[in-house]
């Protein structure tokens, strides 16, 4: 059997796993529980959440943010679904609606504090805050064997700093819960510190991002800048950054380190007052992202983002997840 049909042999099975895995209850204490009434016996599943339950999805127009939105609201939570084109959310609303489901519209830029701010200040007065944000606004502009750096800064700016942008302005308005606040940003193998391929090369700058005790804010940016200033000069192609998607893939190394840094800031809440915070790869999945180019449906690809949202006995912080299990960073 030749490398491409043991590759296409390991990729089914995958499939076959998180295909599995989505017929599996969240956890422990959301299996399903049988109930006699009269001559039937009806079966309930134990949730945490109701619909109180406040999720923000960032671009949630299509693709993942959209499935994501569906799922959850499937599952009986207020989503908040957001973009940064009015005409393409309210579009999809109105898709869910002829589904059946009710899910709420906000615009919202992730790169625009203005946009941000009037957002934060329209949900803390119509929901009082909310209870999930699920980060998954992301641009890419590479396809196929593509490696242009052409949109770099726009890459980093959405992909990163959208992301910390979130963060940082929906962190007060987290509703304080037994089973903790969620935090889901949405990544990518690409961007694994280990990986066997496509890894930054700079054994040093490896080692200091690998090390959460030491992780800084300032330590990430001042990695993703010094990538941005080597693509002003033209030298990034020769300092070991990753060969894949280059502008994408340090976008997402720089979300996942931002994910441990912020998880371990995070880990002294006390009790009532958890935040969880983590990051997930969707998988090469079937979208206007990938060209549609994808081995995995949207479907399978939000699966473990939902699933991190929603499990009722979060013992996952800091990590990074895929097919609902963890992986190395």
């Amino acid at each position: 059997m030749g490398n491409k049909e043991k590759a296409k042999e390991r990729r089914e099975k995958r499939l076959q796993e998180i295909r599995f895995q989505m017929t599996v209850p969240y956890s422990d204490n959301q299996r399903p529980v049988r109930r006699k009434t009269g001559v039937e016996l009806q079966v309930e599943v134990q949730m945490w959440w109701s619909k109180e339950t406040v999720a923000v999805v960032t671009g949630g127009n299509r693709g993942i943010g959209f499935e994501i939105c569906r799922q959850l609201a499937v599952h009986g939570l207020t989503v908040i679904l957001t973009s940064r084109d009015s005409s393409a959310g309210v579009e999809s609303i109105k898709s869910l609606e002829e589904g059946g489901l009710c899910v709420v519209y906000h615009q919202l830029d992730v790169v625009d504090h203005s946009s941000i701010n009037q957002f934060v200040e329209w949900l803390r007065e119509n929901y009082g805050g909310l209870d999930i944000l699920v980060n998954n606004a992301g641009v890419n502009f590479n396809l196929g064997s593509d490696n242009s750096v052409e949109n770099a800064h726009k890459v980093i700016e959405t992909n990163y700093y959208g992301i910390k942008n979130m963060i940082e302005a929906t962190l007060p308005l987290m509703k304080p819960s037994l089973v903790g606040a969620r935090i889901v940003n949405v990544s990518s193998r690409l961007g694994r510190l280990n990986g066997r391929r496509n890894r930054i090369s700079n054994v040093a700058l490896r080692e200091e991002l690998s090390d959460v005790e030491s992780l800084t804010d300032e330590l990430i940016d001042r990695t993703v800048s010094t990538f941005l200033q080597q693509v002003e000069d033209g030298t990034w192609t020769t300092s070991g950054w990753p060969q894949v998607y280059t502008d994408y893939s340090v976008s997402k190394l720089a979300v996942n380190a931002y994910t441990r840094l912020m998880a371990r800031k995070l880990s002294e809440r006390p009790e009532g007052q958890k935040i969880y915070i983590n990051c997930y790869c969707p998988g090469w999945v079937k979208t206007a992202l990938t060209g549609y180019a994808g081995n995995n449906t949207v479907e399978e690809g939000a699966d473990t983002g939902v699933w991190l949202a929603l499990l009722s006995v979060q013992t996952f912080m800091g990590k990074f997840c895929a097919e609902r299990r963890e992986i190395n960073f």
